[in-house]
């Protein structure tokens, strides 16, 4: 572990974002629906540089196409971070306590190198149970 904390980095880029939107007499514009709806709105745009590409992979990728998904990235990341901070979520605990509901609904012995979603698992599971099979 790095000798700060995790969160630092959120936290900085935070106190930036709240600069930058005060700076600019914008925080009263942001409220937790407008920055939601804008949220979408670059998750959309970032989506629009992998249309029509068979996978997304690197390879498919040219300089420009690789400069756009870093910005609209950047953007994604700005409104959650901001809508976080308009709504007191701590986005670390939030991820922490997210991935610990993960673990249990996608145990390693069901899920591994399967993308079903963890309703299919637990079928298929009862089912192995059910047969004497597991």
């Amino acid at each position: 572990m790095t000798a700060s904390h995790p969160a630092s980095d959120l936290h900085e880029l935070r106190e930036l974002i709240r600069v930058f939107s005060s700076e600019r007499d914008w925080l009263r514009f942001h409220t937790p629906k407008n920055l939601a709806m804008a949220l979408s709105v670059e998750v959309a745009e970032l989506v629009e540089h992998f249309q029509w590409l068979p996978t997304g992979a690197d390879a498919e990728l040219d300089d420009a196409a690789r400069e756009g998904i870093r910005h609209e990235m950047a953007d994604v990341l700005v409104y959650l971070i901001q809508l976080a901070d308009h709504t007191g979520v701590d986005l670390r605990s939030a991820v922490l306590e997210k991935m610990e509901l993960n673990r249990r609904k996608y145990p390693v012995e069901l899920a591994r190198g399967n993308s079903h979603k963890y309703t299919a698992l637990a079928t298929a599971q009862a089912q192995s149970g059910s047969d004497g099979k597991n």
